[in-house]
């Protein structure tokens, strides 16, 4: 298949990129390369991903639909897979607007040139962060009509604006929920990448809240191997992609600090109130609808993500943290 990745030099698009040109497809992938986080970090994916000669990188934004429509004149896609987001729930709430365009926006102009274009597959990234407020394990089901973030809700925007065009275009969707996604290579901005950075560099590490808010960690590779399986036909289906599993983020320090060796040096702040205080996938239907399930726990995701970090330290102990 020739599939068009949105976001692929982003930390899941570079996963699932691989997985990907793994099975033989061939991957035109498409970033903006903006600067949210240390653009050397894009850089370092999209370079290994290049390394493929079944992958194509082109440097351009979703919400510029001219742009866009350039690339559908100029290829013939089987299926798209849109990972490119604006994500980080507390800079959502700074700067909206940039959420609205990529996330909300971009999602309609994928959809509007996958229906002028007839590509019939369209799998689209979105979030846990929607089941704020919802009894756990959380599954695919509850209302999700109370988004606590502009991040939150522009995802929100982006699954209905889906089922639209596939009510009226028949357009094939799976929407992916992920929930907390970790591993080597990941965004500086989240909190398993900040912790082993800071504690491996003697700096402060911060805790929002006393660190007994729980995660369902989720790993990298698994995730891309979910948002691959998602391109089978379903008609149009949520489906969340977790652990199944969660730890609380003080347990979660813990196992970095005896990876590391170091203990971490702890600043608290109150409780963030664009944050959840849980998050727990059910997964059955991931699980029933596309046989997938997890298969790294978190020592093991956490020891991969560590030595990565110790691997390349060229420029990982240099990327700036953003708070």
């Amino acid at each position: 298949m020739k599939i068009l990745l949105t976001g692929a030099a982003g930390f899941i698009g570079y996963f699932t990129a691989k997985k990907l040109l793994e099975e033989g497809h061939e991957v035109i992938g498409i970033d903006n390369l903006n600067h949210y986080y240390d653009v050397r970090l894009k850089e370092y994916r999209k370079n290994e991903l290049e390394k493929n000669d079944k992958f194509t990188f082109i440097k351009i934004d979703i919400s510029n639909f001219e742009a866009l429509s350039v690339i559908f004149q100029t290829y013939k896609f089987d299926a798209i897979i849109n990972l490119a987001a604006r994500a980080g729930v507390r800079y959502s709430i700074i700067n909206p607007f940039v959420y609205y365009e990529t996330n909300s926006t971009g999602t309609v102009n994928l959809l509007e040139l996958a229906k002028n274009y007839k590509v019939n597959k369209f799998v689209l990234a979105s979030t846990s962060s929607l089941y704020a407020g919802q009894p756990m394990p959380f599954t695919e089901d509850k209302p999700v009509n109370t988004p606590i973030s502009p991040y939150a809700a522009s995802k929100k925007s982006a699954e209905v604006t889906c089922y639209t065009y596939h009510f009226y275009y028949g357009i094939d969707v799976s929407v992916v929920r992920y929930f907390t996604v970790y591993g080597p290579a990941g965004r500086p901005d989240m909190s398993v990448f900040r912790f082993i950075s800071q504690i491996y560099n003697e700096q402060p590490i911060t805790i929002y809240g006393d660190g007994s808010q729980s995660r369902d960690f989720t790993f990298v590779e698994d995730i891309a191997a979910g948002t691959v399986k998602a391109l089978k036909p379903v008609g149009y289906e949520i489906i969340n992609l977790g652990n199944n599993s969660p730890n609380k983020l003080s347990e979660v320090i813990e196992k970095i600090e005896k990876l590391l060796g170091k203990k971490a040096i702890k600043k608290f702040k109150p409780f963030h109130k664009a944050d959840m205080m849980a998050t727990w996938a059910n997964i059955t239907k991931a699980n029933t609808l596309l046989n997938w399930q997890p298969q790294v726990d978190i020592d093991e995701g956490l020891e991969k993500t560590v030595n990565w970090f110790l691997n390349n330290e060229d420029f990982a102990f240099n990327i700036k943290l953003t708070e």
